[in-house]
């Protein structure tokens, strides 16, 4: 009987010391890193100041996948269907916009601002060989920060989008920058884009032909605010 005593009490001390480290260690995770909320950062950062891409400029096309299911999820993850970027990445678009129209085309935008909650659904989403093509939440996306593009061209005579190298979002080589095994018409306006992007200030994230990064990300803070919070957004800050 004593020894069956024994080692019950054993059993009920070792069960309370599990329970108190389990304890312990839930009170000091960190929500961030866990998956619960946007990354924490430090330092001091610009003023948020996203504005809509077609207020600026009419003449430039959306065509948001994320708020369709036309994209590699297969469903909407936007409830409407805009697009947004800090003022001076959102100037600098539309400057690039009026050099390609005298090329004859014009810009067609996939996605701007997108809030971290949705990045955090692209990463679980994406199996592990293909995260190069996703921002790791951990650490927030320049979309995040209302700092990065997706786009295409389209022809101004017909209106149409044009081919490039590759589908948007598609995640094989044939997205990369530098591919060289798509046509020469492809080719040559994917090029184009580059230039004209280029010498407004973005660049060109190599592992996708679409996705380009203004100058000044940095300076943004991560956002996780909806498309229909953006007006609150600058008038409280």
């Amino acid at each position: 009987m004593k020894t069956n005593r024994y080692v019950a009490c054993v059993n009920v001390l070792c069960a309370i010391l599990l329970l108190s480290l389990f304890s312990g260690a839930q009170t000091q995770i960190d929500p961030s890193s866990s998956g619960q909320g946007p990354p924490k950062e430090s330092g001091s950062f610009r003023k948020p100041e996203l504005v809509e891409l077609i207020k600026l400029d009419r003449t430039i096309k959306l065509d948001i996948r994320y708020a369709t299911s036309n994209n590699f999820l297969g469903r909407a993850v936007y409830k409407e269907a805009r697009a947004f970027l800090q003022r001076p990445a959102a100037d600098a678009l539309v400057r690039a916009n009026k050099v390609l129209r005298k090329n004859g085309y014009g810009l067609i935008i996939h996605d701007g601002y997108r809030p971290w909650s949705v990045t955090k659904i692209f990463w679980d989403a994406t199996p592990a060989d293909k995260k190069e093509f996703v921002a790791d939440p951990s650490q927030g996306s320049r979309h995040n920060r209302g700092c990065a593009v997706d786009l295409s061209l389209f022809d101004l005579k017909s209106g149409k989008e044009v081919v490039m190298p590759s589908e948007y979002d598609e995640m094989t080589e044939r997205s990369h920058i530098n591919f060289v095994g798509g046509t020469p018409e492809a080719t040559r306006l994917r090029d184009m884009l580059r230039v004209a992007m280029e010498a407004e200030g973005f660049a060109v994230y190599e592992p996708e032909w679409w996705h380009y990064d203004y100058k000044d990300w940095k300076e943004y803070p991560i956002l996780n605010i909806a498309f229909s919070e953006i007006g609150a957004l600058q008038t409280s800050r």
